[in-house]
């Protein structure tokens, strides 16, 4: 009986010019998406390109330069390309680049709020870690028109569009009493419907999102895209499954269909909209993060107290590093070296600043980690930014990276500059390089798992809750 209800059903859906102008809007808001999707993702690869070249070709001439003082066929030029402290500072830095993942032209994420990479030098860490990308802050502040915002905002209002009148509409037209009248449960038509229409929608989504993701690129055969893919697909079928439990439970109440109609978009509008902004409220209330006034304010404070004491500071990190001190008499006055020792006392003075901030952030996102349940929207688009390579998470994972390679940049330069060492080929060669080592596979496969489970848990028992009121539902008006 439950095959032959899904049978007539499609052939009305067939016959129905709504839906079929429905899935056309529908699949023109997909190729939208998956299209502003792939131009912010190519945006952020030819930003990195083109500063990796300028990388290349001034590390190039930095090198021709410091073999042509070895050759001795070079005249004193300032500053002096051999110099440790002009080097580490300006003219031989490097970049640290989070590289964006093959799902990225699938979910913008947090890839248009932090920079895509980092300039490192032997300057202190707030200077690096200030670094901003010029953007337009209308389109920060009200996001990326991408694939997952089709899939988390648009897709359910489909689903509603499509589901809201299923047992209403037949009541009010007074067909539902004569169904009824043969030989099949409430239940089981009700199911029927249900179905039907969830496989066509299920099917669609993963079909207009499949064929998008091959014509953006999006390899089948690399092993990482297709895990990372089916997740993505299984995410957004749970999604769909979670509303379809939501018109169920709505149908199942035996309202008017315009009655229906307000409460679907009430409930969407209540997971969609009111609950993320509500614990987007929440979260920066209860763990604000230090404004960027007292760092600045820090710093200057700091830097005002330790250019005062200068040469005092340089002597006390003499005394600190003996290993450090360079041979023959030594230069208090010495520019370089002082404004190192003080940069040395200024980070040291801030440090609690910074801390702090990285503390709150963390406090943040496990805060959101642990309430995203509360809300549909949040799990799915948590769980899209994490399998995209997108997400906060990542992001961090990034920065812990980019301090470590700071610290070995200026562990490289510091000791060269107030050992007065003068750099060769072979120390251009030898400088650190930055290599990102990726999220592991079990920690975002693990969050993904935990994430579906999470819509298809609520979705099942809000089923349950439809099959039982079904039993008091009122089969005319």
């Amino acid at each position: 009986m439950l095959t032959r209800i899904m049978k007539h059903e499609w052939r009305m859906l067939v016959s129905d010019r709504t839906l079929a102008g429905l899935v056309s809007v529908f699949a023109l808001i997909v190729i939208y998406g998956l299209h502003n999707g792939t131009s912010w993702t190519r945006f952020l690869q030819e930003i990195q390109q083109a500063v990796q070249e300028e990388e290349i070709q001034r590390l190039g001439k930095l090198k021709e330069a410091v073999v042509s003082f070895e050759q001795g066929k070079a005249d004193k030029v300032v500053p002096d390309p051999r110099s440790a402290a002009s080097v580490g500072a300006s003219a031989g830095t490097r970049s640290a680049f989070l590289p964006t993942t093959a799902l990225a032209v699938l979910t913008v994420g947090q890839s248009d709020l932090y920079p895509s990479y980092f300039k490192v030098t032997t300057r202190s860490k707030d200077t690096i870690i200030n670094h901003d990308e010029i953007e337009n802050p209308t389109n920060l502040l009200t996001g990326r028109f991408d694939l997952a915002f089709v899939m988390i905002a648009l897709y359910p209002l489909l689903i509603l569009a499509i589901s809201y009148n299923l047992l209403s509409g037949e009541r009010e037209n007074g067909t539902l009493a004569l169904l009824l009248s043969q030989p099949v449960a409430l239940r089981t038509y009700l199911l029927g419907k249900i179905s039907l229409r969830l496989i066509v929608v299920l099917l669609l989504a993963v079909a207009f999102t499949s064929v998008g993701a091959l014509l953006v690129g999006i390899s089948p055969t690399n092993t990482e895209s297709l895990w990372r893919f089916t997740l993505w697909t299984g995410m957004v079928m749970a999604y769909g499954l979670f509303w379809f439990s939501v018109v169920m439970v709505v149908n199942a109440f035996g309202m008017r269909s315009g009655a229906n109609a307000l409460v679907s978009i009430g409930v969407w509008l209540a997971f969609v909209v009111v609950i993320p902004s509500f614990v987007t409220i929440a979260v920066t209330t209860l763990y604000p993060v230090p404004s960027r006034v007292e760092l600045v304010q820090a710093i200057r404070a700091a830097s005002t107290e330790a250019n005062a004491k200068g040469s005092r500071l340089l002597a006390k990190f003499y005394e600190d590093h003996p290993e450090l001190v360079p041979e023959g008499a030594i230069n208090l006055n010495d520019f370089a070296t002082r404004s190192y020792a003080a940069q040395e006392e200024v980070e040291r003075q801030i440090q609690p600043v910074l801390a702090r901030y990285d503390e709150q952030l963390i406090r943040q996102q496990a805060w959101v980690d642990q309430w995203r349940f509360v809300s549909p929207a949040i799990v799915a688009q948590e769980a899209l930014n994490v399998l995209s390579g997108t997400s906060v998470a990542r992001y961090r994972h990034f920065l812990n990276q980019v301090d470590a390679f700071h610290r070995e940049w200026q562990s490289f330069f510091i000791p060269k500059i107030f050992q007065r060492v003068r750099l060769t080929s072979a120390d251009i060669e030898a400088m650190p390089r930055f290599t990102f080592v990726e999220e592991s596979s079990g920690a975002v496969i693990g969050k993904a798992i935990t994430s579906l489970f999470g819509l298809i848990l609520p979705a099942c028992l809000i089923g349950w809750i439809a099959i039982v009121r079904l039993r008091r539902y009122p089969l005319s008006e």
